[in-house]
C-alpha cells in the first residue's frame, strides 16, 4: 500500500494557469509540471471570436463556390458554405421570422413545428437569397486576408455539454470510452433535455451527477432565451446577439480539471471574476485561485517569459542537443528534426535516430498546441529503417497529441520519415517576436535568453566529450554577457562548476559582437562543438 501511494504521488501531474493582464489584452499561460504547453491571448477589440452569433443579412451567393457571403461587420464578408447551412435551415429561418416580428415569444421549441430538411447536396441559391435575415455563428476567426468562416448550425457551449437548437440528437464525447458511463450519461441527458434541443456531452461530464448536468443545461437554455429576446429589438444589421463568454472563462471551461493545482492572476478585478467562476463550476477547487501581488512581473516569476523566448523562434532546442527548425509558408508548416550531430553512446545509428525522434515527437505536439498552428503540418523526422520503430514513433506522437483539444488527424510515417498532420485552424496562429534590436549593428538578434540556452547546450556537449575532459575550458564572449554570467551567487558560472565539476574561465572580448561567443582550450585552440 505504501509503495502504491508513492507511485501515485510520482505520477501526479501539476497544472497551473498563469494569467497576466494589461490595458489592452490578457495573456493566459498553461503550465504542465512547470513547462509551458499552451499560450492564449484575449484582446479587448476582438469582435469575431469563435462561438459569437450574429443576426445578419446575406449579401450575395456564388454558385461556383456553392456558398454565400454574409455581412457580419468585418471588412471581409463572412463565408457561408452550403454544407454549413445545416439540414434544419428552413426551421431556423421560420423561427427567426416569427421571433423577430414578435409573432411568438415562446423561445423554447416544445410546440414549434419543424420544417422539412434541406437536401444534403443542394445549391445555396435554392436555400437562401440576397438580403435575407439569418443567424450565423463564427466557426473560424478572420485569418490573414480571409473573413470569418460562419455557419447557421448554431450551438451553445457550456461546461459539461453543448446545446444544439432544432435537434433531438444526443451525442457523447468519443473520449469517454467506458460503455456503461456513456449509457448512464445518455439516460441522464435524455431525462433533462427539453424537446427540440440536441445535446453534445463533453468529456468533462464523465462521472458527474444529474444536478451538475442540469444546472449547466439550464444556464445554456437561459442564454438561448436571452439571445432570442434580443432579436425582436434589432433595427440594424449586422448585430452581435450572443457573445462567446470571455476568453478567461472559456479557457477555464475547456481545460479546467481536478489536476489543476494553481491559478495565479495579477489583476484584482480579474482575480475576483475567475474566483467566482471556479466557485460555480468546482467549489472544492476555489482555493487554488491566487491573487499575485509581488513586484516581479508574473510571467517572469513563473518562468513563462523565458520559455516564450526560447520556444517561439525558428529554431527550438531540445534535450541532448537535438533541435527543431520550424518554417511557415502560406500553404503549410514544415518542421525539420535535427540530431545536432551530437556524439551518442547509442549502439547504432537507428537507435540514435529513434531516441531523437521520440524526443522530437513530444516537442512537436507541444509546439503545435503552443503556437496554435493550423492547416497542414509536415514533420521531417530522421529516417528509420525499422518498420516497427516507425510504428512506435507514430503511436507515441498520437499519444502526445491526445490532449490537444483542437481537431487533428495524423497520417502514418512514410518511408522517407515524413509524418503529415492536419490540424483545424479556427483562429490566427500565435506569433510572438523573439528577436531584439542588435546593440552593435543594425538589424535584430536572438534574445540573450536564447543565447544562454545555446551556450548551455554547447557546454554539455564539450564536457561529455572524452577528448576534452582533461582540458581546461575558456569561454570568450562579449563583456555584457560575461558580466551577466558572473553576476550573483550562485552565478551561472558557479552553477556550471557544481553541475559539471569543471571550472569554466570566462574571458570578456571587446571585439566580439553582442551575441558572439567561442570556446577555447588551455592552448588557445578553438573547441569545435559537434
Amino acid at each position: 500500500m505504501h509503495i502504491l501511494c508513492m507511485n501515485t504521488t510520482l505520477l501526479r501531474v501539476n497544472k497551473e494557469l498563469i494569467i497576466r493582464s494589461n490595458s489592452s489584452a490578457v495573456d493566459f499561460a498553461l503550465l504542465k509540471d512547470g513547462k509551458l504547453i499552451e499560450l492564449n491571448k484575449e484582446v479587448d477589440d476582438n469582435k469575431f471570436s469563435v462561438g459569437d452569433i450574429f443576426f445578419a443579412k446575406v449579401r450575395k451567393s456564388v454558385g461556383g463556390l456553392n456558398a454565400a457571403f454574409v455581412n457580419v461587420g468585418h471588412e471581409k464578408d463572412g463565408f457561408l458554405h452550403y454544407h454549413d447551412l445545416g439540414p434544419k435551415l428552413p426551421t431556423l429561418l421560420k423561427f427567426i421570422k416569427q421571433v423577430s416580428t414578435g409573432k411568438t415569444k415562446d423561445y423554447l421549441l416544445k410546440n414549434f413545428r419543424f420544417e422539412e430538411d434541406i437536401e444534403k447536396n443542394g445549391m445555396v441559391a435554392d436555400a437562401i437569397s440576397s438580403n435575407q435575415q439569418i443567424l450565423v455563428q463564427v466557426v473560424k476567426e478572420p485569418i490573414s486576408t480571409k473573413g470569418p468562416r460562419i455557419s447557421s448550425e448554431l450551438s451553445l457551449a457550456g461546461r459539461y455539454m453543448v446545446l444544439v437548437p432544432f435537434s433531438d440528437r444526443i451525442s457523447i464525447s468519443q473520449k469517454i470510452e467506458d460503455r456503461e458511463e456513456k449509457n448512464r450519461l445518455k439516460r441522464l441527458v435524455q431525462s433533462i433535455r427539453p424537446k427540440g434541443f440536441g445535446v453534445i456531452v463533453r468529456t468533462v461530464a464523465k462521472d458527474k451527477k444529474v444536478a451538475e448536468l442540469d444546472a449547466d443545461l439550464q444556464q445554456l437554455i437561459q442564454r438561448w432565451k436571452n439571445m432570442c429576446a434580443r432579436l425582436s429589438k434589432i433595427n440594424k444589421y449586422p448585430t452581435k446577439v450572443l457573445s462567446e463568454i470571455d476568453r478567461s472563462s472559456s479557457i477555464l471551461r475547456d481545460i479546467f480539471d481536478d489536476s489543476f493545482t494553481g491559478i495565479h492572476v495579477d489583476d484584482k478585478e480579474l482575480f475576483g471574476e475567475i474566483g467566482e467562476y471556479i466557485q460555480t463550476i468546482a467549489p472544492k477547487k476555489a482555493g487554488i485561485v491566487k491573487h499575485y501581488t509581488e513586484s516581479l512581473p508574473i510571467f517572469e516569476k513563473f518562468g513563462v517569459e523565458r520559455q516564450i523566448k526560447t520556444a517561439f523562434g525558428k529554431t527550438v532546442s531540445m534535450q541532448k542537443g537535438a533541435y527543431l527548425v520550424i518554417e511557415h509558408t502560406e500553404a503549410l508548416h514544415v518542421i525539420d528534426v535535427n540530431s545536432g550531430n551530437r556524439s551518442n553512446k547509442a549502439r547504432n545509428q537507428e537507435e540514435t535516430a529513434m531516441e531523437v525522434n521520440m524526443i522530437s515527437a513530444s516537442e512537436v505536439a507541444r509546439q503545435l498546441r503552443l503556437r496554435d498552428m493550423g492547416g497542414i503540418v509536415v514533420v521531417d523526422f530522421i529516417d528509420l529503417g525499422s518498420s516497427e520503430n516507425r510504428r512506435i514513433l507514430f503511436e507515441h506522437l498520437k499519444t502526445e497529441m491526445s490532449t490537444d483539444r483542437t481537431k487533428h488527424k495524423i497520417l502514418p510515417p512514410s518511408k522517407f520519415g515524413l509524418i503529415q498532420i492536419t490540424r483545424q485552424r479556427v483562429r490566427p496562429e500565435m506569433n510572438i517576436k523573439t528577436k531584439e534590436p542588435n546593440p552593435n549593428l543594425s538589424g535584430e538578434v536572438e534574445a540573450p535568453i536564447v543565447l544562454l540556452d545555446k551556450i548551455n547546450a554547447d557546454l554539455n556537449k564539450i564536457v561529455n566529450n572524452a577528448q576534452h575532459q582533461n582540458k581546461k575550458i575558456e569561454l570568450h564572449i562579449h563583456p555584457f554577457i560575461a558580466a551577466y554570467l558572473n553576476r550573483g551567487f550562485p552565478s551561472i558560472r558557479t552553477q556550471w562548476l557544481f553541475k559539471h565539476k569543471k571550472r569554466v574561465k570566462i574571458i570578456p572580448r571587446d571585439a566580439y559582437q553582442y551575441l558572439h561567443y567561442r570556446f577555447f582550450d588551455n592552448t588557445q585552440k578553438p573547441i569545435r562543438v559537434q
